[in-house]
């Protein structure tokens, strides 16, 4: 098992690739204390790992408020007894607008987004170097390495999850902790709506749609469970010579 005896945190767990990601992690072997905001959901995550045979805790938190984050991470670590493995997966897609921009909701964005990452990270830090070492992933995106013109908050965010990860594979290296990013393309999750719903009018988003899926050669988008192996093999010592890496799990999006 690739994560077999570590303990593992993984944030915004309760959906998605992090729901994917706390039963794959717990498949091969970690202890995953899954976070969230959704108790409901999230203890049914949880739930379903221990019917399964694997190790999970849930613990809830708004991590767009960065004292709940910092001491929810704190309160993980202290549950599982250490720490080997982050995932960083919270965030949000953020206003469309540039224009008029809701700042209350682009200051959430770019809190879920980069700052709730980064507190993770530095709380995360001093637990892997007691046990001398870990791996840290973020949840970056595509629209971290190219820009994305219908979501241009959420793209800079994600450029700067990006940034963050290559800054703190050199910070975090002599302390044995490599710090990479997953950059999902377009997914089956409850955001892929949001995303393809940036028009004003139903044939706008049609014709959004049809230009997003011909831009993916492989013509369909992700399945959760895509990205969460991507985010497993990272922190795998599988990836042991990989630190500072933005691995795009995207169907050929950024080859072209």
């Amino acid at each position: 098992m690739r994560l077999g005896g570590k303990l593992a945190i993984i944030t915004a767990a309760a959906s998605g690739m992090g729901r994917a990601g706390c039963k794959l992690f717990a498949e091969n072997g970690a202890t995953v204390a899954a976070i969230d905001i959704d108790r409901e959901r999230l203890e049914q995550v949880v739930a379903e790992i221990k019917a399964a045979g694997g190790r999970a805790i849930a613990l809830q938190a708004d991590l767009s408020s960065p004292e709940a984050c910092k001491d929810v991470m704190k309160a993980a670590i202290a549950e599982l007894g250490g720490l080997d493995v982050l995932w960083a997966h919270a965030g949000i897609p953020g206003p469309a607008a540039v224009e008029d921009v809701d700042l209350a909701e682009y200051r959430r964005a770019i809190d879920l987004n980069i700052t709730s990452a980064l507190i993770c990270a530095g709380e995360a830090a001093p637990a892997m170097r007691a046990r001398n070492g870990g791996a840290i992933v973020f949840t970056a995106s595509v629209s971290g390495l190219v820009g994305s013109p219908a979501s241009p908050v959420y793209s800079a965010a994600k450029f700067g999850v990006v940034g963050l990860a290559k800054s703190l594979a050199q910070r975090f290296a002599p302390d044995g902790i490599r710090v990479n990013a997953v950059c999902p393309g377009l997914t089956e999750t409850p955001m892929k709506a949001v995303f393809l719903g940036r028009s004003d009018d139903d044939e706008g988003r049609e014709s959004l749609e049809r230009r997003v899926m011909a831009s993916i050669p492989l013509g369909r988008v992700a399945r959760p469970e895509e990205i969460a192996h991507g985010a497993l093999w990272l922190a795998s010592d599988d990836a042991s010579y990989v630190t500072g890496v933005a691995l795009p799990v995207d169907g050929g999006y950024t080859s072209r």
